[in-house]
């Protein structure tokens, strides 16, 4: 399979990159500083690009079949003003699949199922710009004709793998409070493989 991997340089993204190459899938990673990756692999194709150049994202686009994205907010506008490119450039090539990583404040609250968790008091994070920036993604995604997944993990210490965690459509399991990086990537990663979460979001935590 011909991966494309967006935020191959993050926490998440790197783990996915190693666990895709791991199975002898064929990857492709765009990024800003090919330095970072520090990998040797006949199966990786590095090409430097920026996500927020349409042209970039389309010359990465050739002859893929999934596409993954595990760009962060970035302390900008780069997940909503990228997005447009990556769905438009999908379309364009008759990409179905695409599996990013939004944030649990995406996901209905339980309290009042009428909004997000970041809207309501079930979000303790006094900020609300990343998941805002998730919200316009998710948007997006909506209006769009691909088979997309939005996975959203709570908050994400780095930590071993333990490859057992909770996970529920729409909405953050009763209770969860973290999941790893390792775990959050493994999830993400068996998207490609399984259609359980097509088009919805899925929130993931211990």
């Amino acid at each position: 399979m011909n991966i494309f991997i967006l935020g191959a340089t993050g926490r998440v993204g790197s783990q996915i990159v190693n666990y895709a190459l791991h199975d002898r899938h064929h990857v492709t990673v765009l990024v800003r500083t090919p330095e970072k990756i520090q990998i040797n692999n006949e199966k990786l194709t590095i090409i430097r690009g920026n996500v927020l150049n349409k042209e970039d994202i389309v010359r990465a686009m050739h002859g893929i079949d999934v596409v993954i994205s595990a760009l962060n907010t970035d302390g900008a506008a780069t997940l909503s003003e990228s997005m447009p490119h990556i769905i438009e450039g999908m379309e364009n090539e008759g990409i179905q699949r695409l599996i990013t990583i939004g944030t649990a404040g995406i996901l209905q609250s339980r309290t009042n199922p009428n909004i997000l968790r970041y809207q309501s008091s079930e979000s303790k994070r006094k900020s609300t710009r990343a998941a805002e920036e998730h919200h316009k993604v998710y948007d997006m995604l909506k209006q769009s004709t691909l088979q997309w997944t939005i996975v959203c993990p709570t908050y994400l210490p780095d930590g071993e793998s333990l490859g057992e965690y909770r996970v529920e459509r729409d909405l953050l399991p009763v209770g969860g409070v973290e999941i790893s990086v390792s775990d959050t990537a493994e999830f993400t990663y068996k998207q490609i493989e399984s259609n359980n979460y097509l088009k919805s979001r899925v929130g993931i935590t211990y």
